[in-house]
């Protein structure tokens, strides 16, 4: 199938959602490599969803399960959050809240997700992202670029959140999510011949290419744990958010129900 095709079998699975749960969705994206622009020819498509119950669902005594995984095989991977879960993340600062609200690829939106994204800034706080992509590096490389063969395409699940992580401390905003924005930081620039190689052999072949590691890499991303890990340390703590404008935003879902 083609693009098109793919992003209409997307559409249409997400109102299969919306039927099968009785939710309405209010936004979804991309988030995955696709995303991040450097998928390979055969990446999944990682799709990702924020999503509002009835109001009698939030009103019961026994708590539900606020997370709906509908596929995950090796084409799709769809899955989504209740808006009170997002909600109650966005106000700890979660990067992932931030990643799916900046997506490049939207498959599906709301006027009430365009009008809860204006305040999305106000909850984010520099160190809680620093610490989080980070932690998202040091994680990948551990689990997936130790060995004398690596998955190449793992590399970028590293330089990617190391970059991102250098974007916080530089600007102190949410980063972006195409890998080409972040590729301007003095850091990427450092090592720009290596990741103009492992892109081109990403983009070329499937996700199972596999190749020795690259030593000259290796020592660029423990030099930035390192560095990283001590200017996060120095950085100044969030200052305190409130509930209120999430209070408003999750009572106003429901007074926008027949408005998605």
């Amino acid at each position: 199938m083609n693009e098109t095709e793919i992003r209409n079998q997307i559409i249409r699975k997400l109102s299969e959602i919306e039927t099968q749960e009785h939710v309405r969705i209010l936004h979804a994206v991309e988030s995955g490599s696709r995303a991040w622009g450097f998928a390979s020819p055969d990446s999944d498509f990682d799709v990702r969803f924020i999503y509002i119950h009835e109001k009698d669902w939030y009103l019961k005594l026994n708590p539900e399960r606020d997370v709906i995984e509908y596929q995950l095989d090796d084409v799709y991977d769809v899955n989504g959050w209740d808006l009170q879960k997002t909600l109650k993340l966005l106000y700890k600062s979660n990067p992932t809240v931030f990643e799916w609200s900046a997506s490049p690829i939207v498959y599906q939106t709301s006027a009430y997700f365009q009008d809860f994204k204006k305040f999305l800034p106000e909850y984010f706080s520099p160190k809680t992202g620093a610490y989080h992509y980070l932690s998202t590096a040091r994680h990948n490389y551990h689990a997936y670029c130790e060995k004398e063969q690596v998955r190449l395409k793992k590399y970028f699940y590293v330089i990617r959140p190391l970059l991102a992580c250098y974007w916080i401390l530089e600007y102190q905003t949410t980063p972006p999510m195409l890998f080409s924005d972040l590729r301007i930081l003095p850091q990427a620039q450092e090592i720009e011949p290596l990741i103009d190689s492992l892109l081109e052999i990403k983009t070329q072949t499937s996700e199972l290419g596999t190749g020795d590691k690259i030593p000259e890499l290796d020592n660029w991303i423990h030099q930035q744990f390192e560095i990283t890990e001590q200017i996060i340390a120095s950085a100044p703590e969030a200052e305190n958010r409130n509930w209120n404008k999430l209070n408003s935003a999750f009572l106003q879902s429901f007074l926008s129900w027949n408005n998605y």
